[in-house]
């Protein structure tokens, strides 16, 4: 059945600042992706990310290029095929996930994950900032169970043992986003070590984590910006214990899927990430994570908006998404 394809740019306030090792943003922009067969729409949501050479105009006009293809009823494989991984690919997949759902009446959780659904545990982020400030945004999350530190500046011992003080319950994620070197690495390890820190994730750049092999990790260490696809996962092995997998880097659920078998074959853990973006960015994410060890699907959260339908973050938790939302 032929579909017709709408692309378009939408912006949701960040609450604040959210800032990382490389910079700071206050909106999120977003590209979604909507395939309407004339009775169903089955939606996509992607946040290009300029680490990788994304732009959001970028990547709305390569989801535009595959229009006639799409048109065309390309499935998921088609387009895997296409398209290279990336933001684009992952909302023309996360559509076509969608679609494949509303036309069937069978939800995508059923392709996904074992029932029954269960609600999922999420970490919430903690900007970078000074050591003070951290603890000081960290005290107003001494309910949450599981909390992400971003690190990545020139004090990031201080600002582990200032969060880990202002939440003594809570298990902690740091996220250096590649911002620690080789001179730093073990000292900064060996602290987080100390504050029991559950995971560090990405300390070092991508092309410069060798080291990673030759040294003890005395808390596990998950890649993000250097695991993307399931194909390269073989090269991590003895570098990282866990590897993040976020949609936007697959380039979809369907790659994510195979990335998170074979991550569990390999013996890796699995964490699932996310952008800044709205609930239908998290949706998909949120079926992948019922197998996972560790999630940080807090986009929403940092949002001074999210989406009418958006996903119910219950606590520490989110649910799974209704059928109004996504799959």
């Amino acid at each position: 059945m032929r579909v017709k394809l709408l692309v378009s740019i939408e912006e949701f306030p960040v609450a604040g600042r959210f800032v990382i090792s490389r910079g700071a943003k206050t909106v999120a922009r977003v590209v979604v992706c909507a395939l309407s067969d004339g009775a169903f729409i089955g939606r996509g949501e992607c946040v290009p990310y300029g680490r990788y050479g994304e732009t959001v105009e970028g990547v709305a006009a390569a989801i535009e290029a595959m229009r006639d293809p799409i048109e065309a009823g390309a499935d998921r494989d088609a387009i895997g095929r296409a398209m290279p991984a990336g933001a684009a690919r992952n909302a023309i997949d996360c559509a076509l996930w969608d679609l494949e759902a509303k036309r069937t009446g069978t939800p995508a959780s059923h392709v996904v994950c074992a029932p029954p659904l269960l609600p999922v545990e999420t970490a919430i982020t903690i900007s970078l900032d000074e050591p003070q400030a951290m603890a000081e945004a960290a005290s107003a999350h001494s309910a949450r169970s599981l909390i992400k530190v971003k690190v990545g500046g020139g004090d990031d011992i201080a600002r582990m043992r200032a969060v880990a003080a202002a939440l003594p319950r809570a298990r902690l994620i740091v996220d250096a986003n590649e911002g620690w070197t080789e001179e730093n690495i073990v000292e900064n390890m060996l602290a987080a070590a100390a504050l029991r820190i559950a995971l560090i994730e990405q300390p070092l750049p991508a092309d410069a984590d060798d080291i990673l092999a030759r040294i003890p990790h005395p808390v596990p260490v998950c890649a993000d910006e250097s695991a993307h696809l399931a194909e390269g996962l073989q090269a991590l092995v003895r570098r990282y214990d866990f590897v993040n997998i976020k949609l936007d880097k697959t380039g979809g659920l369907t790659e994510a899927l195979a990335m998170r078998d074979r991550a569990r074959a390999l013996g890796f853990g699995i964490m699932v990430g996310c952008m800044v973006g709205t609930s239908l960015s998290m949706a998909p994410a949120v079926l992948l994570a019922q197998e996972a060890d560790y999630a940080d699907l807090d986009g929403p959260l940092l949002l001074a908006r999210d989406r009418s339908d958006g996903l119910t973050y219950a606590g520490s938790t989110v649910l799974p998404p209704e059928r109004a939302l996504w799959g």
